[in-house]
């Protein structure tokens, strides 16, 4: 109980704010870091998961690759590509990327495939082209699952980030990293409060918008709260 007190009393110590290693700081610094791994792997994932949904071809290989990334142990995966790129930045944020691709796959893949086929077909009888089945119908359809992969990615990415600090890379994970150095518990355990506080906003912020992409006519039979299944799961149901 007493670290509880100590660590809120450490995170409203105005001495703990400002400079470099500003919590103000570290905080901008942590949500960068998240934000832009998040938007790496949505560029990387979700034209891929939106060609297997749409064509229907590649969705074993996806669950079976999606699986075995999710099976890799970060920290592990972090200390390797440090070896190899060196300490910064650069390695937590490619392993944080690859953490986040199986999420926001599996909701671009699985948005395209929750769209009713007769949906589809009715598209095409009346003349449209592929492209605008995709863009018109598929997109717009599949949306709150994509934006259900992109929320679930960005609660990991938010929480794991605290690694990147590890090797170098900055965020939130400072104050741990520091604390546990010098047995500074206070300070870990607020670090821990920020971090935790920063994965409940992004929950809350991503719930909202799921329910605000629900196109206009299909909220009453549509669920909002919509989860991601992991491929593992997918792959055992399928």
């Amino acid at each position: 109980m007493n670290f509880f007190v100590e660590a809120i009393a450490w995170i409203l110590d105005p001495r703990h704010y400002g400079g470099e290693n500003g919590i103000d700081t570290r905080i901008v610094e942590h949500l960068v870091i998240s934000f832009g791994v998040v938007l790496v792997a949505a560029l990387i994932a979700v034209p891929l998961g939106y060609a297997i949904g749409h064509t229907g071809r590649g969705r074993a290989a996806a669950i079976a690759l999606s699986g075995g990334i999710r099976a890799l142990p970060t920290l592990g995966l972090l200390i390797l590509i440090a070896l190899g790129v060196g300490i910064g930045l650069t390695a937590p944020f490619i392993a944080l990327v690859v953490l986040a691709i199986p999420s926001i796959l599996a909701g671009a893949y699985s948005g395209f495939e929750a769209v009713d086929r007769r949906t589809i077909d009715a598209a095409r009888s009346v003349g449209m082209t592929e492209w605008q089945v995709v863009g018109r119908v598929e997109v717009p359809l599949g949306l709150p699952l994509l934006i259900g992969g992109l929320r679930a990615a960005s609660l990991q990415v938010i929480a794991t980030a605290t690694l990147a600090d590890y090797v170098g890379g900055g965020g939130l994970g400072h104050f741990l990293f520091l604390g546990l150095k010098t047995n500074d518990y206070p300070q870990v355990l607020a670090g821990s409060f920020v971090v935790i506080l920063l994965a409940i906003v992004s929950e809350i912020l991503f719930g909202v918008i799921q329910r605000l992409v629900i196109p206009a006519g299909v909220s009453a039979g549509m669920s909002t709260n919509v989860r991601v299944r992991s491929p593992r799961s997918q792959a055992a149901t399928g």
